[in-house]
């Protein structure tokens, strides 16, 4: 397998076995490693990765690197995927292929003060190539990369587009702002207007504040959850 190719300011680090390269990621981040370190894990089966990065915004606004890193990932996976592969993603980072849940998205953060400007956060992703099962249709709501026509999607080829049009992604962040990224977000988002639960409140999912907050509809109210409630380790 190639050495996967990053662009400018952006560094990899490979990882092998049972090595998770998003608590890898976390580890290199705080013993004060650069941002855009890139830790992968290019297993047989599942490709696991982790970006680092270095906010210059309050956590409540950084944590919008979830969904942007979301919207990285439909943008790569459109480029290399046959045209009818449909890409989706849900407000906790889980990401679905063709309706299906495929992967998921975390993140953890130096920081727990929402009004704190942290030293690192760290966005991971895990998607499944192959199905774990031989009977997949036993689980028809999961599914892996390769199950959904994209067996010609390379691992690598994968992993270095989800990087570039991230970089993209954050460079029109920083430049216009938060509003184009709410716009793209939104005409992937899985599961508006229907009801969910969610910290132990169940209602409709209404969409998202201007920190992309889930706002969630019960019968005498609308509550607000903050995106923050994902960070790991809090």
């Amino acid at each position: 397998m190639s050495i996967p190719s990053f662009p400018p300011l952006f560094s990899g680090l490979a990882v092998e076995g049972q090595i998770d390269p998003f608590d890898k990621a976390c580890v290199e981040a705080a013993r004060g490693c650069d941002a855009g370190l890139v830790v992968y894990n290019l297993g047989a089966n599942t490709l696991q990765a982790a970006l680092v990065f270095a906010p210059d915004v309050t956590l409540a606004d950084a944590v919008a690197m979830l969904p942007l890193c979301g919207v990285g990932f439909q943008n790569a996976l459109g480029a290399l995927a046959p045209p009818e592969v449909a890409v989706h993603l849900d407000w906790d980072g889980g990401l679905r292929i063709n309706g299906a849940s495929c992967g998921q998205m975390r993140m953890a953060s130096s920081a727990s003060d929402p009004e704190a400007e942290p030293d690192w956060l760290v966005v991971g992703l895990e998607l499944p190539l192959w199905p774990t099962s031989d009977a997949p249709g036993e689980t028809p709501d999961q599914t892996a990369l390769y199950a959904e026509g994209c067996a010609d999607v390379n691992a690598v080829d994968l992993l270095e587009s989800w990087v570039k049009h991230t970089l993209v992604a954050i460079n029109t962040w920083q430049d216009d702002g938060v509003a184009a990224l709410h716009k793209d977000w939104r005409a992937l988002a899985f599961g508006i207007g229907e009801a969910i639960e969610r910290n132990g409140v169940s209602g409709t999912f209404l969409g998202v504040d201007e920190k992309f907050g889930m706002l969630l509809r019960t019968d005498d109210t609308t509550h607000l959850i903050p995106l923050s409630v994902l960070l790991e380790g809090q």
